[in-house]
């Protein structure tokens, strides 16, 4: 069982022994007045940007006689669903955002409308629009939401010279140009590839490809939508792209022997031409910069207009907290935009004093538009480098063209069968349309089982 299908399972089965559904269960009452311990979890190996933002938090509570204890290890479903049936859950939780909408049909968690009133804070004017989308079902914000990773299209220059081609021609709004410039740029011995003109991440980011093409995950009730015409629209697509690649069999087992992280990296041995990154990715490539010539373009839909996708984590309460105003307290602080311009100054302070950096600071993308600004106009610098300035910039630009992938009960789930479709259509074991059709069925019974057949 994969760790999806895992994870549902957990949920599915705390349903069953008396989870209620998100209408049955209690909002916890929230005050500006707290004190006593945060016991929070989740917040795992916090790097510069997290650490300042925890000392941050912390000098803020701490004047109400709060204290933070914290379980540093990584979030579990499993663990996660047995702590709330024993009644003995954290008072903050942080969790990937796909997980909201399932807690929150089942009760699980608290809404969190109520402290934002207290504390007079607006999601829809601390948070890009599509980030908040995240987080919201039944007309209830259940999260508070931190990060927001947008993907674009990472170029590599060198390729694109190399085989003649030009930016304009890396355009999924344009799927024949696309083509047609992917297979210019894959070079085959035989049909195993040595380069790959694009990688789409086709499974990972096989969503993308579907907003792209006009299609999309769940509907607006957040009802799985894997089998609609457009979705199948992109995975043929992808297909085609794969196959001019040499198939994606030999493509996969081409880029699992990738040193995404190292110095042979594909930027720097030039083994791909063009592929799909969110916005992390050019950190890791800064040690480089000298020795690699790279830009970027956003991915596009078929209307020729770009667009990216919200994704990221989100601090939770759970039901039965003991200690929600000071929990959501936390949260807020550590989202607040004084939390982020210590996590600013944190980060270029690391800049400064890395040489391996070189001087550049691609920005941080908390998921706060007028944060985000804030911080790109004091620290993001290229530091000469304009190919790393053309990235970080495609990356901010993109940032407003987001669009939620849509909440769900069923999100996790939803996302491990739709993975499982399109590798099962890419590897030819099934026509898009009849594995869509089969991850459409299963995703449906599990939303069903968790919201009750509503």
């Amino acid at each position: 069982m994969g760790a999806g299908a895992a994870a549902l399972a957990a949920t599915l089965a705390l349903t069953a022994c008396g989870g209620g559904g998100g209408d049955d269960a209690a909002a916890a009452e929230f005050s500006t007045e707290y004190s006593g311990t945060v016991s929070a979890w989740g917040f795992e190996n916090a790097d510069d940007v997290g650490q300042s933002r925890l000392d941050h938090a912390e000098g803020v509570l701490g004047a109400s006689d709060t204290t933070i204890e914290i379980d540093a290890t990584a979030f579990d479903a499993q663990k996660f669903t047995t702590l709330a049936a024993s009644g003995q859950v954290p008072d903050v939780v942080q969790m990937d955002r796909n997980f909201v909408a399932t807690y929150a049909a089942q009760g699980l968690i608290t809404p969190l409308d109520a402290c934002f009133e207290v504390h007079g804070v607006e999601p829809d004017d601390r948070w890009y629009e599509q980030v908040v989308d995240d987080v919201e079902w039944n007309d209830q914000v259940w999260g508070v939401p931190q990060f927001y990773q947008p993907p674009a299209v990472l170029l590599n220059m060198r390729v694109l010279n190399d085989a003649g081609v030009t930016e304009e021609e890396i355009d999924p709004s344009n799927p024949d140009a696309l083509l047609a410039a992917a297979e210019r740029m894959t070079v085959l011995e035989g049909t195993n590839p040595t380069r790959i003109g694009f990688d789409p991440q086709g499974v990972s980011k096989a969503a993308l490809w579907m907003m792209s093409f006009g299609g999309g995950i769940v509907d607006d009730e957040g009802r799985p939508s894997l089998d609609r015409p457009e979705n199948v629209e992109a995975v043929e697509f992808l297909q085609e792209l794969y196959d001019a690649q040499g198939g994606y069999a030999n493509v996969k087992s081409f880029v699992d022997s990738f040193d995404v992280f190292g110095d042979g990296n594909t930027f720097v041995n030039d083994t791909v031409g063009a592929a799909i990154w969110d916005q992390w990715y050019p950190n890791v490539l800064t040690p480089y910069a000298g020795e690699i010539e790279i830009a970027a373009v956003p991915m596009m839909a078929q209307d020729g207009e770009p667009i990216t996708a919200a994704s990221g984590q989100a601090f939770v309460i759970p039901a039965n907290a003991q200690n929600p105003s000071a929990g959501c307290a936390w949260a807020l602080e550590l989202t607040s935009p004084e939390a982020w311009q210590a996590a600013g100054e944190a980060r270029a302070e690391t800049t400064a004093s890395n040489p391996e950096r070189q001087g550049i600071n691609t920005g941080l993308f908390t998921g706060s538009p007028d944060v985000d600004q804030d911080l790109r106009e004091q620290f993001a610098d290229a530091a000469g480098f304009a190919g790393f300035d053309d990235v970080i910039s495609t990356y901010y630009e993109v940032a407003e063209d987001g669009e939620s992938f849509g909440a769900s009960p069923a999100g996790q789930q939803i996302q491990s069968e739709l993975q499982n479709a399109v590798t099962s259509a890419l590897l030819g074991e099934s026509s898009p349309e009849e594995a869509l059709g089969q991850a459409q069925e299963a995703a449906l019974r599990a939303h069903d089982q968790v919201v009750g057949g509503q």
